[in-house]
C-alpha cells in the first residue's frame, strides 16, 4: 500500500531546483511508494521497453509498430496508476510559458554537450551510426512523416523509462538508506542516465563507450529539465526538440 505523509518540503539544490519544490513519491510528499511497489513499477518499465524492442508476430507492419510504441509508455503508466492511485499524476504538471523556454534551453544545451562529447569519443574510440535515423535520407515523404509522428510516443516513453527509475533510486537512497537529499538526487541522476545509455546498446551496435559517454551525457542534460521543474512534460519537450533537430539535420545534409 502507499504510505501517506505530510506535504512539507525539504531544502532543494540551490541554483538547480526551484525553492521549496520536491519530487513526487518521495519523503514529505502526500504519498510515497514502498520498495516492493517500486519494484513492480520498475518491472513494468522493463515490460514496456520489451513491448517496443521485442518483435511480436501479431504486431507487424506500421500499425503493429505503432501499438508497440504506444505500449512503451502506457504499460508503466497504467501500473503506476494501479500502485499509486490518483497520485500517479504527480509526474505531470501544467506547462507554463517559462517551461517552454526551459525545453528549448535544455535542448540546445544538450545538442552542444552531446556534440562535443561525441566528437571526442569519435576521435578516440570511433562511433557507430543510428541506422534508423540515417535511413531517413532514403525514405519517402510519407515514411518520414510517419517516422516523426511515431517518435512522439517513443520519446515520451524514453522519459518514462528514465524518470521512474530516477524516482525509485531517489526513494531508496534518501528514504531507506538515509543519504542526504543532494546525494540521493545526484545518485539517481547518474544511475538513471547510465541505464538510459545501456538500453541504447542495440541501437549503436553494442558500442558501450559511445552509449555511456555520448548517450549518457545527453541524458544527464535532459534529466536536468526534469530535476529543475519536476514536470515530465518539460523533459519530454526538450527531448523532442533535441531529437527532431537531429532528424532535421540528417534530412538537410542528405542528397536531394
Amino acid at each position: 500500500m502507499t504510505n501517506t505523509r505530510s506535504t512539507s518540503t525539504q531544502g532543494t539544490i540551490r541554483g538547480l531546483e526551484r525553492p521549496g519544490d520536491d519530487f513526487p513519491f518521495h519523503a514529505h510528499q502526500t504519498v510515497t511508494l514502498s520498495v516492493s511497489q517500486w519494484l513492480i513499477v520498475l518491472a513494468a518499465v522493463g515490460a514496456g521497453f520489451a513491448c517496443l524492442t521485442v518483435n511480436v508476430p501479431v504486431l507487424t507492419g506500421d500499425f503493429g509498430l505503432l501499438i508497440r510504441t504506444l505500449l512503451f509508455p502506457l504499460v508503466p503508466l497504467v501500473t503506476l496508476r494501479v500502485v499509486a492511485g490518483r497520485h500517479w499524476l504527480g509526474l505531470f504538471r501544467r506547462v507554463r510559458g517559462a517551461d517552454v523556454g526551459l525545453m528549448l534551453g535544455f535542448a540546445l544545451l544538450n545538442l552542444l554537450v552531446s556534440s562535443l562529447v561525441g566528437l571526442l569519443v569519435m576521435s578516440l574510440y570511433g562511433a557507430d551510426l543510428n541506422l534508423a535515423v540515417q535511413a531517413l535520407a532514403s525514405q519517402s515523404t510519407a515514411e518520414r512523416e510517419w517516422f516523426f509522428l511515431r517518435s512522439l510516443p517513443q520519446l515520451f516513453g524514453e522519459e518514462i523509462l528514465t524518470v521512474l527509475p530516477f524516482l525509485a533510486v531517489l526513494y531508496v537512497a534518501h528514504d531507506r538508506l538515509n543519504f542526504t537529499r543532494t546525494q540521493s538526487v545526484l545518485l539517481a541522476w547518474l544511475i538513471s542516465s547510465v541505464l538510459f545509455g545501456l538500453v541504447h546498446l542495440p541501437t549503436y551496435n553494442w558500442n558501450l563507450i559511445q552509449c555511456l559517454l555520448v548517450i549518457g551525457s545527453a541524458r544527464l542534460v535532459l534529466s536536468l529539465a526534469y530535476i529543475r521543474t519536476k514536470n515530465i512534460w518539460v523533459s519530454t519537450g526538450a527531448h523532442i526538440i533535441n531529437d527532431w533537430t537531429i532528424f532535421g539535420i540528417v534530412l538537410l545534409s542528405s542528397p536531394s
